[in-house]
């Protein structure tokens, strides 16, 4: 049994804890907030560029870009979105197991995956499986850039430009809210058929200048680069809210431990007080 000098160092050590994982959980809401506005603001960009390239998907335009043809698949491209760190609950974990069940389904059809990887969480990972990693970039921070991402996406592109790759996904995280962040595997190329119905039934065509080869080949790019960015920045938001949901859960655990230990301190305290009035009691007894 704990003597109370031991469990009044266990109190002392929890407490320690306690006001750690709530100094972390203040830090994440604020991050939260941050990247909650990053989120929103990157958005609306993400959204426009998709809807002009439904309109060029159903456009009768004298060129039409390899991202909209549809191939034999045999080899994949994924792109993985993690984390950099840890204390985060279930988030990298749930996103690991929904993507696993999706590249075993690849497995199954005997298509080979080539997987560029966004974050030291999945990096690790998957160099545990010996997984083909062509590509990663970690260390992104709480404030990503476009910039940071663009060599990982190049690398896909190119592999399914010079047809190296048949297809081109995506696995992140989705914030839903605070309390529910869900993970994700879509595909980004071929671009889906969703592309294709946002411009409603209108098929009409843009003017170009100089030329339509020229600028619809950097606008495809510009889309994937939204698209995986917003992937990246709504994963930090549900980085952030997934810590700040654990480390309140944390500092909740720590305070119900302590009373169970104040609890088992008392109790102790209590039984060495009437030990040692027994004590004397009985050294009383004795001497009379």
């Amino acid at each position: 049994m704990s003597t109370s000098k031991d469990i009044r160092s266990q109190i002392g050590s929890i407490k320690k804890t306690q006001k750690i994982t709530r100094a972390m959980e203040l830090v994440a809401a604020s991050k939260m907030r941050k990247a909650q506005d990053r989120m929103a603001l990157s958005r609306p960009y993400a959204q426009k560029i998709l809807q002009v390239i439904g309109h060029i998907a159903n456009s009768h335009s004298e060129y039409r870009h390899p991202y909209f043809d549809i191939r034999p698949v045999r080899r994949v491209g994924l792109i993985m979105v993690s984390t950099d760190r840890g204390l985060c609950g279930g988030l990298n974990l749930n996103l690991f197991k929904k993507t696993l069940a999706k590249m075993r389904d690849w497995q199954k059809d005997n298509i080979e995956i080539d997987s560029c990887l966004i974050g030291n969480k999945a990096t690790a990972y998957f160099r545990r499986l010996h997984s083909q990693i062509v590509g990663q970039a970690t260390h992104l921070g709480d404030a990503p850039t476009v910039a940071d991402i663009v060599g990982v996406v190049k690398v896909m592109l190119d592999k399914f430009e010079n047809g190296e790759i048949d297809a081109l996904y995506i696995a992140s995280n989705e914030f839903i809210n605070t309390m529910k962040q869900q993970p994700k595997v879509e595909q980004l190329l071929p671009l889906p058929s969703a592309v294709h119905e946002l411009s409603g039934q209108h098929h009409w065509d843009y003017i170009y200048e100089p030329e339509s080869k020229t600028i619809i080949d950097i606008l495809m790019r510009r889309y994937i680069e939204s698209q995986v960015y917003q992937g990246v920045v709504e994963n930090i938001a549900c980085e952030q809210a997934s810590r700040m949901v654990a480390m309140k859960s944390a500092t909740d655990n720590a305070g119900t431990l302590m009373e169970e230990l104040r609890l088992a301190y008392n109790k102790a305290r209590q039984a060495a007080i009437t030990r040692e009035i027994a004590e004397i009691v009985s050294g009383g007894d004795a001497v009379a």
